[in-house]
């Protein structure tokens, strides 16, 4: 096919050329598109009128489902009433109503939250703020960052800094300098087809000790983790691993910074994955389901010790020399309050908690499926992982991606992995299906 031909191919006749489109194969996209048209509750519907039901909130985002007229509404009025208003030495009342209700949702000692455009975003923020933090206190010999292997902390220069997915690294150049890394804790040989937290594992937060070792406490402003990798296929933290990663962080004085973009809004069974875990770190960065994916949007929430130490100064002084643009946008804001409220009213941050048993065996009963060689869950998060092609890593994931959504079944795939996070007023007729839909495929797989 040519390349005009390739630009032009869609139901509608509608050019595909101009959009160049993230994370994607644009030239295989585009000479066979799947577009999705509209949405509501758990479905989409693609341009060739098949309805897909959606077992990925979207982008680990919709948590609340599609197309809830109450957010729409909001946003609507709110920009019929004031469509953008700077943040910079000026302010409006919604973005001031939005951090007092998140607030009320965060684990206590969290009273603060900065708000930005994006999870990227967010994790840039959460970084600086580290940085600058130990500087405000006169620590500024805490400059190093630790991320973590196979960990996804966004697309900016410090998130894939601190990142550790080497695609996501390797074309940029030498990114950040004073980055290092503590080993990823997937552990297949000991902890395949594990349910929930896996048994072993929790000795590898001791890597930070080898780091501090290295580099010296002193150096050290901050580690970053995601409580639950998502992005690089639903890595769950040993039993034990989290708590003793901030034990570790205390001894040495090295704050904790929780990426909680996809585990946060009720992911879990509980409004954050601190909560679920009961271990609070210093800062934890979201997006996502902060708006129920209707407006773009993020915010990073701050602990008091952390905001206090900013405080100190004169008050005719700018405390933090960092924002954006769009930092508490009204409209996102407005989405984000009619996202609470839903949230709310169906219990959305814990409902999770009632179908995490169900989701665990159904997903468990994949076990004896074709190419499964193992599967990962806790909360509604799930990551099956299937054998690769001899020399094709990553083809037959992407080909059982691709005969899902003919079948009506949307995945999101990486590597040889296939994660599920589906919205979360999911019932079992819809886990059901998803089982069922998934088997089918990759038993048509070769």
């Amino acid at each position: 096919m040519t390349a005009a031909a390739v630009s032009e191919r869609s139901s509608s006749n509608q050019s595909l050329d101009a959009y160049w489109m993230p994370f994607t194969a644009n030239r295989q996209f585009k000479e066979a598109p799947r577009l999705l048209v509209s949405a509501r509750g758990m479905h989409y519907r693609s341009d060739d009128d098949r309805s897909i039901l959606d077992g990925t909130a979207g982008l680990w985002c919709c948590n609340a489902g599609h197309g809830h007229a109450q957010i729409t509404e909001a946003v609507a009025r709110q920009l019929e009433t004031l469509d953008y208003a700077p943040s910079f030495q000026m302010g409006h009342p919604i973005a001031f109503e939005f951090a007092e209700r998140l607030t009320a949702v965060a684990p206590e000692g969290f009273n603060h939250v900065f708000f930005t455009g994006s999870g990227s975003e967010s994790v840039d923020t959460a970084l600086k703020m580290a940085l600058a933090y130990h500087r405000a206190r006169g620590d500024s010999s805490r400059t190093r960052l630790i991320g973590r292997e196979r960990g996804y902390h966004g697309v900016g220069f410090g998130g894939i800094s601190v990142g550790g997915i080497v695609n996501n690294r390797r074309h940029f150049g030498a990114l950040l300098a004073g980055v290092d890394h503590l080993r990823h804790t997937h552990d297949p040989e000991r902890n395949a087809f594990s349910r929930g937290q896996p048994a072993f594992g929790a000795e590898l937060a001791d890597d930070l000790e080898r780091l501090v070792a290295l580099h010296g406490a002193e150096t050290i402003a901050a580690v970053i983790v995601e409580p639950v990798a998502g992005s690089t296929g639903v890595l769950v933290p040993p039993k034990g691993y989290l708590e003793r990663l901030r034990e570790i962080c205390d001894r040495h004085g090295i704050l904790l910074i929780f990426d909680e973009v996809i585990t946060g809004f009720g992911r879990l069974g509980t409004p954050f994955a601190a909560d679920y875990f009961g271990v609070l770190p210093d800062l934890f960065t979201t997006a996502k389901g902060l708006t129920n994916g209707v407006v773009p949007m993020g915010a990073v929430f701050v602990r008091d010790h952390m905001h206090e130490a900013f405080m100190t100064a004169p008050p005719d002084t700018i405390e933090l020399f960092h924002g954006y643009t769009y930092s508490g946008h009204p409209a996102a804001c407005a989405a984000g309050l009619a996202t609470l409220d839903v949230y709310e009213s169906q219990n959305l941050l814990r409902r999770g908690a009632s179908l995490a048993g169900l989701w665990e065996e159904k997903m468990h009963s994949l076990r004896d499926a074709r190419h499964v060689r193992d599967i990962r869950n806790l909360g509604l998060i799930a990551g099956i992982e299937l054998e690769s092609r001899d020399g094709a890593v990553g083809r037959r994931a992407h080909d059982t991606f691709v005969k899902c959504f003919e079948a009506g079944l949307l995945i999101r795939v990486t590597g040889e992995i296939i994660a599920l996070s589906p919205p979360l007023i999911l019932e079992e007729a819809h886990i059901d299906e998803m089982v069922d839909t998934l088997r089918r495929t990759l038993d048509s797989v070769d």
